[in-house]
């Protein structure tokens, strides 16, 4: 193929595309700072609308739910409508559902706008990945843009819960929410900008309309079956009738992905060998980390008294330990050993940083007991996230990119519902069976009750990594097996990148 004459130079393109970067990283932010950010605004969002103590978890539920089962939905979107197009549409969704609930003056309308929120957020997420998957195709360059996209998704909770404790003290409850509005709007401009058209070959897809149906509803059934499972507790009919319901549906659906014409989920893409092992480490990361956010907020918080934003402060060196391991595994590592070392041993330090948080205690201090496991932490989720979403989405058709973008977050929720609820029943039947066995109940003994409940999910976050090294280990090819062939694949149109971003006229300088 010539090279048209007003091609831009190639580091034009080159520049674009960290620019592109940029953008798809802010997006990225607002879409998981935001599972933890309003935490800490809750107290304070409680006093102010007047909704009781079992209505709050619908603050955070309405997300959840909307964002776990409408993911493959937004991701199949972004491949049918173009990513570009569905990126700006989820980023200014997004930013006035965040307005509307800053605004909220009801319970109901707080629900409404969180819900609206999980909803454009799983359009953002997965296109949001799906436009770095298609943009950076040479392996080096892959390597550094994915090391930083899976650190930003990695220290996404820990800078929410820092975000949210300087804004709740400092300025009111309502800005946890309105922060979104600023940051989508710098992105929308970023996208405009460097987000390139990728010109469509061949008829446009249709979308798998029963397939929807039935994966959306299975993920709903699913992510509230554990959401009612934590506050009800494992023995509520309900819980276990919803999660046998997301199971038929699941069957249901692979069953029709079997035989649609137009699948919205093609089985190849879960069951390549690498691609699922990758699904299942961030769905087991996911379990562990989101469980463990939680359960060391409450002892900062509750044990040692710390404020919202001395504990969002805790958190800052653990965010640059994952930052580092990111940066290093991505670019040294992966290349070099291939994810079936890599994340394996991120695993691995998952389990050390668990076994180390069971000693805490009333009196620990944190620079010698905690901020020591929150490192290791750190180091084990910058090892274990990018390298899972980069080998996730390696090789697959760029028709079909949004969509297993769309299996990493889908995975990733998925396996924070489970861990949360997991994790927060056996931790409170823990602290119950403590007091049982401690009486009289005085103040000093539920503090223990409360920290020896911490340890027992210190514990079980321990044994799901543990799980997760072993079916990272057994389930990831060989680095010469599966990762070079595919890195081959994605890196085949770059011999031709400069010609085919000249094509477009409305884009000069299209990026891939």
């Amino acid at each position: 193929m010539t090279q048209t004459s007003d091609a831009p130079p190639i580091a034009a393109v080159t520049s674009r595309r960290w620019w592109t970067l940029a953008t798809v990283g802010l997006a990225q932010l607002i879409v998981v700072l935001d599972a933890t950010v309003v935490n800490i605004a809750l107290p304070a969002a409680q006093a102010d609308l007047g909704f009781s103590n079992g209505d709050r978890q619908w603050i955070i539920t309405a997300y959840s739910l909307a964002f776990g089962s409408l993911l493959l939905l937004g991701g199949r979107l972004s491949d049918l409508v173009g990513r570009k197009r569905t990126f700006i549409i989820g980023l200014i969704g997004f930013a006035a559902a965040s307005a509307l609930g800053g605004a909220a003056t009801t319970f109901g309308m707080l629900v409404g706008a969180r819900a609206l929120q999980g909803a454009f957020a799983a359009v953002l997420a997965p296109t949001a990945l799906a436009v770095l998957t298609t943009t950076f195709t040479i392996p080096k360059e892959r390597a550094r843009a994915f090391g930083v996209f899976g650190a930003i998704a990695g220290a996404g909770g820990a800078i929410g819960l820092l975000l949210g404790g300087f804004l709740t003290e400092t300025l009111d409850w309502r800005w946890n929410l309105y922060i979104n509005v600023p940051i989508a709007i710098v992105a929308v401009i970023g996208a405009m900008i460097f987000v390139g058209h990728i010109a469509r070959t061949g008829p446009r897809p249709k979308l798998d309309v029963p397939g929807t149906v039935l994966v959306s509803g299975a993920l709903f059934l699913l992510v509230y079956g554990f959401s009612n499972a934590e506050t009800e507790g494992w023995d509520s009919p309900l819980s276990w009738g919803m999660l046998a319901a997301s199971g038929v549906l699941l069957v249901a659906f692979v069953l029709w992905q079997l035989r649609a014409r137009h699948p919205l989920l093609p089985l190849s893409i879960v069951l390549d060998r690498n691609r699922g092992a990758a699904y299942v480490s961030v769905l087991i990361a996911g379990a562990g980390m989101f469980g463990i956010f939680l359960f060391v907020t409450y002892y900062l918080q509750t044990s040692l008294h710390y404020s919202p934003m001395q504990t969002g402060f805790s958190f800052l060196p653990m965010i640059a330990m994952l930052v580092l391991a990111a940066q290093l595994s991505t670019n040294i590592f992966l290349p070099r050993f291939g994810p079936k070392v890599i994340v394996p041993i991120g695993m691995l330090l998952g389990v050390v940083a668990m076994a180390y948080f069971t000693l805490l205690n009333a009196d620990s201090a944190y620079a010698a007991d905690i901020l020591p496991p929150l490192m290791i932490l750190g180091f084990a989720m910058g090892s274990i996230m990018p390298a899972s979403m980069q080998t996730a989405t390696l090789g697959v058709d760029r028709e079909f990119a949004g969509v297993a973008s769309a299996m990493v977050n889908t995975s990733q929720q998925v396996g924070g519902s489970i861990g949360t609820a997991l994790l927060n029943t056996l931790a409170a039947t823990a602290a119950t069976g403590y007091l049982t066995a401690h009486t009289p109940t005085t103040d000093a003994v539920v503090a223990e009750a409360a920290i020896h409940s911490y340890a027992v999910a210190y514990w079980w976050g321990a044994g799901f990594f543990a799980l997760g090294g072993v079916v990272a280990a057994l389930l990831f090819r060989r680095r010469g097996d599966g990762l070079s062939l595919a890195t081959a694949r994605d890196a085949a149109p770059v011999a031709a990148s400069t010609s085919a971003d000249a094509a477009s006229e409305a884009e000069p300088a299209i990026v891939h």
